[in-house]
C-alpha cells in the first residue's frame, strides 16, 4: 500500500501545523542547549571570552585618558602632560585592537565549528529517523530546518555572542566609573534602565514567536519551490507554470506579513527605546553644564562622563537588539531541537546482535501492521521462503504487497507477529548488519546527480572499478555505458534524468549486483518499460535472482509466470499460494487476474 505523496502533506495549512506543534520553551533554556554545543571547545571559547573582556576593559580606559588630556589643556595647561596622553591613548588603541582581534577570531571560531556541528548531527540523525517520520513530513520543510534554521543560530553563536560579551562589560563597567565621577549625573541614566529592560522583554517575547512563525513560512516557500521544481516535467505538461508561480507567490506574501510584523515591532521597540536614551542625554548635558558652572565638575570630566552615557546607551542598545537576535535563534533553534528530540520508531534494541552472514531464509509468524489505528494493512500474514527461492507477490492495487516488502528491512516494523531472518528475530538484530544483506531495486529508480560509477558504486563502495564494469555487463548496461560520451564518468543529471527509464533500471540493477546480497526485494521493475528495454531488463534481473532469495512484486504477470511460489494477497491477506500452473488451475483472484491480463491468449500451464 503506497503512502501519501509528499506534494499532498504539503497543502496542509498553517493551523494545521501549528497543532502539531510544542509551545516555545523558555529563552534561556533554549539558549543553553545551544551553548552546551561549545563544550568540545571549552579552551578555545574560554581564551576568547578573556582577550574580549579584556578589550572592552582598556576601552574603558579610553575616557579616562580623555578626561586627563582635557584637563592638561584646561586646567593645568601643561604641554608635555598632553602629549604624554596622546601618546598613552595611541598606545592603548593599539593594544585594545590587537587584543580584540585575537578574542573575535576565537569567538567567531567556536561559533562557527558550534554551526558545523550542529549541521552534521542533524544531518546524522535526520538519516537516523525511520520511514514513518519522512512520510509525514516534507522534504522542503527539513531542508528548510538543516540550511535557514541553522543560519539563525548562527548569528547567536558567532557575531551576537562576542557583542553579548563586550556590550555587558562596557555597560556594567561604564556604570560603575560614571557613578566613581558624580552619582548624581548617574542617577538620570538609571531612571532609564529599568522601563527600557522592561520593555525588551515585552518586545522580545513577540518577537520570539514571530521570528518561530517566520522560519516556519520561510519552510513552506521552500517546500513549494522544491516540489515544483522535483516535478517540473509534471508541471510542463499539464501547463502549470501560472499556478505553481501563484503557489509560490502565496507562499512568500506569506512570509513577507510575518517579516512586516516583526519590522513593525522591533521598530516600534527601537525608537521607544532611541527616544529615551536621546532625552536622557540631553538631560545629561544641561545637568551636567549646571556642575560645571558650580564648579563641582571639570570639563574633562564631563566629557568622560559624556562617553561614558554613551556607552551605557549603546550597550543597553545593543543589549535590547542581541535580546531580539537572541529570541530569534531560539525560535529557529526550537524547530531544529524538535528534530533532534525526534526518536525514530525503528532503532536498534538495546543489546542488539550482529546478524551473522545468512543464507536467505525469511520467515513470516502471523504478521500485522497498520500505518494509523485502526485501519490495519496486512492481517496475520504467516509466510516462509526457502533460501534461494523466488516468491512473487501479486494482488489489487492496496492489497499490501508493497508493504509486505517493507517488513524485510525493517523499514517498518510488525504491529502484531514477527519476522524471521535464518531463524533472527528481526528486532534483536542491528538495522546496519540487516540492511547490508539485502538489496533493493525499486519500481522508481533513484539515480544521484553524479557519474554512473558512482552511481553502482553506491551498491558497495569499495569496489574496484573493474567490479563495477563486470557488474554492468552482468546488467546489460556495459553498452549503453560504453555509447555515452564520457562512458561510466557520464554525468546522469539529477534523479537520472539524462537515461532513459530502461538505462536507470539497468543502473539499478548492476548496483544489486554489485552489492551481492542474498535477500534480493524487486518492487515492480519492469512495470514501466517498453518491451526492447523490458526483456534486456529481464534478462538481467535472471542474473541477479540466481541463488538469492527473491521476492518480486509485479502487476503484470507476465513477468513472474516462473516464480518457484506465487502469494496472492487481498486487503491484507493470503489468499492463495502456488505456482501459476496450480493457481490458474483452481478458483480463484489469482484466475481472475490472469483471465485479464492474458484474454488475447492462451492461459496455460
Amino acid at each position: 500500500m503506497r503512502r501519501a505523496s509528499s506534494r499532498s502533506r504539503s497543502t496542509r495549512g498553517p493551523a494545521a501545523e501549528a497543532s502539531t506543534r510544542r509551545p516555545p520553551a523558555a529563552l534561556w533554556r533554549t539558549l543553553q542547549r545551544i551553548f552546551t554545543l561549545s563544550r568540545p571547545y571549552r579552551l578555545r571559547l574560554y581564551t576568547a571570552m578573556a582577550l574580549t573582556l579584556a578589550a572592552s576593559a582598556i576601552w574603558l580606559v579610553v575616557p579616562l585618558g580623555l578626561r586627563s588630556l582635557l584637563d592638561a589643556v584646561f586646567v593645568e595647561a601643561n604641554g608635555r602632560l598632553l602629549d604624554r596622553m596622546a601618546l598613552g591613548l595611541v598606545v592603548l588603541f593599539l593594544v585594545q585592537a590587537l587584543v580584540g582581534f585575537g578574542g573575535r577570531y576565537l569567538l567567531e571560531w567556536t561559533g562557527e565549528r558550534i554551526v558545523a556541528d550542529l549541521r552534521q548531527r542533524l544531518y546524522a540523525h535526520l538519516n537516523r529517523l525511520d520511514f514513518r517520520f519522512f512520510a509525514n513530513q516534507r522534504t522542503g520543510d527539513l531542508t528548510s530546518r538543516l540550511t535557514n534554521d541553522v543560519s539563525s543560530v548562527r548569528n547567536a553563536v558567532t557575531n551576537a555572542l562576542v557583542n553579548l560579551l563586550t556590550q555587558a562589560l562596557t555597560l556594567a563597567g561604564s556604570v560603575v566609573l560614571m557613578v566613581t565621577l558624580n552619582w548624581r549625573l548617574s542617577l538620570i541614566i538609571f531612571a532609564v534602565v529599568p522601563p527600557t529592560t522592561l520593555a525588551a522583554r515585552y518586545f522580545g517575547r513577540k518577537i520570539r514567536v514571530l521570528a518561530r512563525a517566520i522560519q516556519d513560512r520561510l519552510a513552506d516557500t521552500t517546500a513549494v519551490a522544491e516540489e515544483a521544481l522535483m516535478a517540473v516535467r509534471l508541471v510542463k505538461a499539464f501547463a502549470r507554470e501560472p499556478y505553481e508561480v501563484q503557489r509560490y507567490n502565496a507562499a512568500v506574501e506569506n512570509l513577507f506579513g510575518e517579516a512586516r510584523r516583526r519590522v513593525v515591532i522591533s521598530q516600534i521597540f527601537w525608537s521607544v527605546v532611541g527616544t529615551t536614551f536621546m532625552m536622557a542625554l540631553v538631560a545629561i548635558f544641561w545637568f551636567g553644564g549646571t556642575e560645571v558652572l558650580a564648579g563641582r565638575l571639570t570639563a574633562g570630566d564631563l566629557v568622560a562622563f559624556i562617553f561614558y552615557a554613551f556607552n551605557i546607551a549603546r550597550s543597553v542598545g545593543g543589549l535590547s537588539q542581541l535580546y531580539t537576535v537572541f529570541n530569534s535563534a531560539a525560535g529557529a533553534s526550537e524547530r531544529i531541537f524538535e528534530l533532534l528530540d525526534t526518536t525514530p520508531e525503528v532503532r536498534d534494541a538495546p543489546g542488539a546482535a550482529t546478524l551473522p552472514p545468512v543464507r536467505g531464509a525469511v520467515r513470516f509468524e502471523d504478521v500485522s501492521f497498520q500505518y494509523e489505528p485502526g485501519r490495519p494493512v496486512l492481517r496475520g500474514i504467516t509466510l516462509s521462503v526457502e533460501p534461494g527461492e523466488t516468491v512473487a507477490l501479486v494482488g489489487p492495487s492496496g492489497a499490501g504487497k508493497t508493504t509486505l516488502l517493507n517488513l524485510i528491512p525493517r523499514f517498518y516494523d510488525p504491529t502484531a507477529g514477527r519476522l524471521l531472518v535464518d531463524g533472527h528475530d528481526l528486532r534483536g538484530v542491528t538495522l546496519r548488519s540487516l540492511r547490508t544483506q539485502i538489496a533493493v531495486v525499486p519500481q522508481e529508480v533513484h539515480l544521484f546527480g553524479t557519474s554512473i560509477r558512482e552511481n553502482i558504486r553506491y551498491g558497495r563502495l569499495d569496489a574496484t572499478d573493474a567490479e563495477i564494469e563486470a557488474a554492468a555487463r552482468a546488467a546489460n548496461a556495459h553498452a549503453f555505458i560504453e555509447a555515452l560520451p564520457n562512458g561510466y564518468d557520464t554525468t546522469v543529471g539529477e534523479r537520472g534524468l539524462k537515461l532513459s527509464g530502461g538505462q536507470r533500471q539497468r543502473i539499478a540493477i548492476a548496483r544489486a549486483l554489485l552489492r551481492d546480497a542474498r535477500i534480493l526485494l524487486l518492487d515492480e521493475a519492469t512495470s514501466s518499460l517498453d518491451s526492447a528495454s523490458e526483456a534486456l531488463v529481464q534478462e538481467a534481473l535472471e542474473r541477479l535472482m540466481t541463488d538469492r532469495t527473491t521476492f518480486i512484486i509485479a502487476h503484470r504477470l507476465s513477468t513472474v509466470l516462473h516464480a518457484d511460489r506465487i502469494v496472492v494477497l487481498d486487503r491484507g491477506r493470503i489468499v492463495q499460494q502456488g505456482t501459476h500452473a496450480a493457481l490458474v488451475a483452481e478458483d480463484g483472484l489469482y484466475r481472475d487476474l490472469a483471465a485479464l491480463q492474458f484474454q488475447d491468449t492462451t492461459v496455460s500451464g
